[in-house]
């Protein structure tokens, strides 16, 4: 008789959990995955999915816009929210399917139901059934954080339910200013809604390159949203369907929904994890694992956003399957979490890999900077008001290219290409030696001979 039930046992059927099911059980392993919601995690469900299938539809607006410059005459066109939301639902839908699939394909068991420790070894279903497991693998992911508990905040949404509004909001105020307030905010903008950003920060972006970080908000201001900065959301009023924001500095806005996309916590609560002995790193919040995503019980690991490293799915699924390859393909696989390379979808596109200018200055003695921001060819035609930035963070000892960083169409497109590059500790004198791409945005990369700052530090005495 086996020892165990299972030789894995997987809490969490999200992008992370899934990868490392389906390779595991691909060595020959005994695998059971629970998920308590949908097969597919954050991202598939209710993330970048999604919001990428929003992006692309508040685009088209611009793109009826531009085209009267290239000689298309567009008469009376409409948009329909609640066919957005129902096609949505439909992908989803199919993904969720294809997930579910591909584990059972691999011989995986799935259970539809929340999985708790009761020990390093038994979990305890909410059917009732217990299973016991050699290894476990928690792959929970995060959820929104509302942060601070204000006056109304129960009038609030979050990402989730941005997803399946009824109604397209008229005007809406997004608390927040990274990844998903900017990401919501362009998208609404191109539906037609009045958008009101409110980023307790000096600027959005917080982390980003700071020219990035500048041009970015230059561009959504351009497309008529309003950024405040220097304050936040003090309380929250409703009056019929409508609800009144009041801000830290005295101001209030009206508006018909009001959005918080202030950051997310790992998904730890109610886990067992105490009773496991599986610890939390005080730091973030997140379960503490070392380099090979083991916890502090020799047979459980975590990866993805529960452990609240890098929250980016290509990063939990890179997690997962080098789990999988260390504990069941006897083959040790350490994740390099160096030089990942990360988009922004927001309007403009932001896409960004390796060091910001800020952060090589700290690091390196002499710093070259390559910078350029242009009109792009389409809005020579088109007339629109934009501008694409372009910068090369450069070691001056060495050469080596030490950050790229894009905003414009299809940055995010580009800098999986140059993420290539940088990776690989291409040098400045690479890029140059690479013949351009005519006519192109991604050309500037290859064409930019002088640095338009030089940074050296002085030793210390």
């Amino acid at each position: 008789m086996a020892e165990f039930d299972v030789d894995l046992f997987v809490i969490g059927g999200g992008s992370g959990g899934v990868r490392a099911a389906r390779i595991a059980a691909g060595y020959g392993a005994k695998v059971m995955v629970a998920e308590e919601y949908r097969m597919g995690g954050t991202c598939v469900i209710r993330g970048c999915v999604p919001k990428k299938l929003f992006v692309i539809g508040s685009h088209v607006h611009d793109e009826i816009e531009d085209a009267a410059g290239f000689g298309w005459s567009i008469g009376q066109v409409s948009f329909d929210w609640a066919t957005l939301v129902a096609n949505k639902d439909k992908e989803i839908a199919r993904l969720e399917g294809a997930y579910t699939t591909n584990v059972e394909k691999s011989g995986a068991r799935i259970a539809k139901t929340r999985a708790v420790l009761e020990d390093a070894h038994t979990i305890r279903l909410a059917t009732g059934e217990k299973v016991t497991a050699k290894y476990i693998l928690i792959a929970t992911g995060g959820a929104p954080n509302h942060g601070p508990i204000v006056p109304g905040i129960e009038h609030v949404i979050s990402s989730n339910e941005a997803f399946h509004l009824k109604e397209l909001p008229k005007r809406i105020v997004i608390q927040g200013g990274g990844y998903i307030a900017l990401e919501f905010a362009g998208i609404f903008a191109g539906f037609g809604s009045d958008v009101t950003v409110i980023y307790r920060g000096d600027n959005i972006l917080r982390g980003f390159d700071e020219d990035v970080r500048k041009h970015v908000r230059a561009e959504m201001e351009k497309r008529g949203i309003t950024i405040i900065t220097g304050c936040t959301v003090a309380k929250i009023e409703k009056h019929g369907r409508d609800f009144t924001t009041h801000l830290s500095s005295g101001s209030s806005i009206a508006s018909d929904q009001v959005m918080f996309a202030i950051g997310r916590h790992p998904n730890v609560a109610n886990l067992g994890l105490e009773t496991a002995g599986v610890a939390i790193n005080p730091a973030n919040g997140g379960i503490q694992v070392d380099g090979w995503s083991k916890t502090s019980v020799d047979n459980i690991y975590a990866v993805g956003d529960v452990t609240h490293r890098t929250n980016l799915t290509p990063v939990a699924i890179r997690e997962g399957h080098a789990f999988a390859d260390t504990v069941f393909g006897k083959r040790a696989v350490e994740v390099d979490h160096a030089t990942i390379p990360t988009a922004v979808f927001s309007q403009p596109e932001v896409g960004t890999v390796g060091l910001t200018e800020e952060e090589a200055r700290a690091q390196f003695s002499r710093v070259d900077v390559y910078k350029t921001d242009f009109r792009p060819i389409k809005a020579t035609m088109s007339g629109r008001d934009t501008r694409v930035l372009m910068k090369l963070v450069v070691d001056g000892a060495s050469d080596r290219v030490l950050g790229c960083h894009i905003v414009g169409d299809g940055a995010a497109e580009i800098t999986q290409a140059v993420a290539i590059a940088v990776k690989m500790k291409a040098t400045k004198a690479d890029f140059d030696a690479t013949i351009a791409l005519h006519p192109t945005a991604s050309e500037e990369l290859v064409t930019m001979r002088t640095p338009t700052a030089r940074h050296v530090r002085q030793a210390a005495e």
